[in-house]
């Protein structure tokens, strides 16, 4: 008797596992258990409004028009409204009102329905987005591109230095051409480290560098840097930009050159480029060019370097 008993309950126990694991391997599927009312299964959708509050639906067909999306979401009427899928990789896709989506197969769907006739796209790092409005919040854009919290997005302006985008923020992406995002560390400098915007730009930008420290001072060498052409007695130089205490939001100031540059056919130094500095090992060339506009959370070492050869250029006996 206690083995029929022990062998009952090692029946129950196995069915009990069989059940759930089905039950776990549905719901990945957006499948969920028969529905009480019909007896039918009914397949899971995530439906989101603009301000991306998710509510979970369900229907029994595994396959459903836009249209009925957006009748789920209370879209009235219905053809004013869209209905974008949220992609398992963080892309966007349109699903037209007559259009039949699959529920199945990409596990929990997720689709934003709102009002609108017709959507907005732009890009987040590399993923392709759109928006259902012309504007859209820096707070929805955040939560769109699912920033770790130490992250911040910045707008990439065309011939303007990149914008550091708020929560508070309101983007027109009515705007001509595409709007691009990029989302970077949001980190500060305390003397040893380098901003991910500035290591990103450098890089980017095919600049060779190295960060040198000395006792609490930091500073960025730009290596081998050109110089304009028949200006100065070498044709490249090493530039060092000290950042101070508090960088990216505080600014930093002067500059400095090695090896000591003269202007060609005089000899002559440049104004205000007579005293020496000692760092890392070297000895530079100072240029007192003092910095007197700095943008906090904008500005950087492109701008540092913008000022440098500008300076270069421009220098005179």
């Amino acid at each position: 008797m206690k083995n029929i008993d022990a062998n009952l309950n090692s029946m129950f126990f196995i069915t009990l596992r069989v059940v759930q694991t089905i039950s776990l391997m549905m719901a990945k599927e957006g499948i969920q258990p028969m529905n009480k009312h019909t007896g039918k299964m009914t397949f899971r959708v995530r439906i989101a409004d603009e301000n991306l509050n998710f509510k979970d639906h369900a229907f029994d067909d595994p396959k459903v028009l836009g249209r009925q999306l957006i009748e789920a979401a209370g879209g009235h009427p219905v053809d004013e409204h869209v209905a974008i899928a949220i992609l398992p990789n963080g892309d966007f896709e349109d699903i037209r009102l007559d259009e039949s989506y699959d529920l199945r197969g990409r596990g929990v769907e997720k689709v934003l329905v709102a009002r609108s006739d017709r959507s907005f796209k732009f890009k987040i790092d590399d993923a392709d987005l759109e928006w259902p409005r012309a504007c859209i919040s820096g707070f929805v854009l955040r939560k769109l591109a699912k920033l770790p919290p130490n992250y911040n997005l910045w707008q990439e302006i065309p011939g303007q230095h990149d914008k550091k985008i708020t929560d508070t923020d309101v983007i027109n992406l009515a705007d001509a051409g595409v709007e691009r995002f990029v989302s970077l560390i949001d980190q500060t400098t305390e003397g040893d480290a380098l901003p991910s915007k500035d290591q990103t730009y450098l890089s980017g930008h095919g600049y060779e560098f190295e960060v040198v420290t000395e006792g609490v001072n930091t500073g960025i060498v730009l290596k081998g840097l050109p110089l304009p052409d028949g200006k100065y007695e070498h044709t490249a130089a090493d530039v060092l930009i000290l950042l101070p205490r508090g960088y990216p939001d505080c600014p930093p100031d002067m500059f400095y050159v090695a090896p000591k540059l003269t202007l060609a056919g005089t000899g002559q130094v440049p104004k205000a480029c007579t005293v020496e500095h000692r760092f890392g090992g070297r000895v530079w060339q100072r240029w007192s060019r003092h910095n007197n506009a700095w943008r906090p959370g904008i500005d950087g070492l492109q701008t540092m370097v913008a000022r440098v050869q500008t300076a270069l250029a421009e220098a005179q006996a």
